[in-house]
């Protein structure tokens, strides 16, 4: 069955699960732990992605990753590259270092935040990497630490999360405390790293719930409510239908920078060439908007096409939306598909 496309949107909130292949380490000592973190420090801030919990197992990883200015598969294309690479060439191996793709669910925010939250930081203690609660804050490789305050370094947006249990920060680090301890005894919950309503569906389905009385979707790339997960889909399928109607009309990077220089008034090549005078920092973070949100071409690639780094390239695509919006500009009206 060929596998699905991933899905993603600014906002979503993603669980992401990575292991090393054939369940091969990924982590063998603190140098490779740090370097990990570090790099997912680096790229969550260069990207706008809040980060809400994480935690390393030795042959396997999780996080808990809100979409911000650059997908979700961006960030992690850099983030695994970039660890592999420098893995690789410290333990002296070739080869692929994780298996295959990870994992990623869409999760619903109400529902499933501060579950995962404490699903995730209780991973070691699972693994029998700790043998209890209290050893739990000295493991140094999960964001467990960092929500008590125990430690300054690393990924995740502790303000974000505390701010779900209380106005007081040390009262809230407190009610997280309790709330991680009291999730002790729920043992692996499978429905939380299975997507859908129910993780065993394959694909999407219709099916009776318990009650009878009502239908609900399931989608394995989802973990939600019914109307969650319709939703999700819903607004994948219109963004990819938007995306091909541009493709079949053969509205291409060309005729975007025409489209954009005829509205700026300005020369096309001061749309897609470097410069930091107005005019041309306005013109390329349009068409950079449009490029990546419309026509569906990664930041990356988009990078490659104009001179510049993916960082940049998403920054420009912030500033074209804030343009967009200011003058009331929707390409879909300005080039009528």
């Amino acid at each position: 069955m060929p596998r699905q496309s991933r899905i993603d949107a600014p906002g979503a909130l993603h669980h992401i699960i990575c292991r090393g292949i054939e369940r091969s380490c990924l982590f063998t000592d603190n140098i490779d732990r740090e370097d990990f973190i570090s790099r997912l420090e680096a790229i969550l801030t260069e990207t706008s992605t809040v980060c809400y919990a994480w935690a390393l197992i030795p042959n396997h990883f999780h996080l808990l990753l809100r979409t911000g200015a650059t997908s979700i598969s961006t960030v992690m294309r850099r983030l695994l590259t970039g660890y592999a690479v420098t893995f690789n060439h410290r333990h002296n191996r070739t080869g692929h270092l994780f298996q295959n793709r990870y994992k990623s669910t869409i999760c619903q925010d109400d529902l499933y935040l501060l579950e995962l939250v404490r699903y995730i930081h209780l991973n070691p203690l699972r693994a029998k990497l700790v043998d209890s609660i209290e050893a739990l804050t000295g493991y140094s490789a999960s964001g467990h630490r960092q929500l008590l305050g125990l430690t300054k370094s690393g990924a995740v947006a502790v303000d974000d999360v505390l701010s779900l249990f209380g106005n007081k920060k040390e009262q809230a680090r407190q009610q997280y405390a309790a709330f991680v301890a009291d999730g002790l005894g729920q043992g692996k919950r499978p429905e939380l790293v299975g997507g859908g309503l129910r993780s065993s569906l394959v694909g999407v389905s219709s099916h009776p719930n318990p009650s009878g009385d009502e239908r609900m979707v399931s989608d394995e790339r989802i973990l939600g409510k019914g109307e969650f997960v319709e939703a999700v889909l819903r607004g994948a399928a219109i963004k990819q239908t938007a995306r091909q109607r541009y493709q079949c009309a053969g509205f291409d990077l060309t005729a975007l920078t025409n489209l954009v220089a005829e509205i700026l008034e300005v020369d096309p090549a001061q749309v897609r060439s470097a410069g930091k005078q107005p005019e041309r920092v306005q013109a390329r973070s349009l068409f950079c908007y449009w490029a990546v949100r419309e026509l569906g071409y990664s930041a990356t690639m988009l990078g490659r096409t104009l001179g510049l780094s993916q960082p940049a390239v998403s920054q420009a695509v912030l500033r074209g939306e804030m343009l967009a919006v200011k003058r009331g500009w929707q390409l879909s009206s300005l080039t009528k598909l």
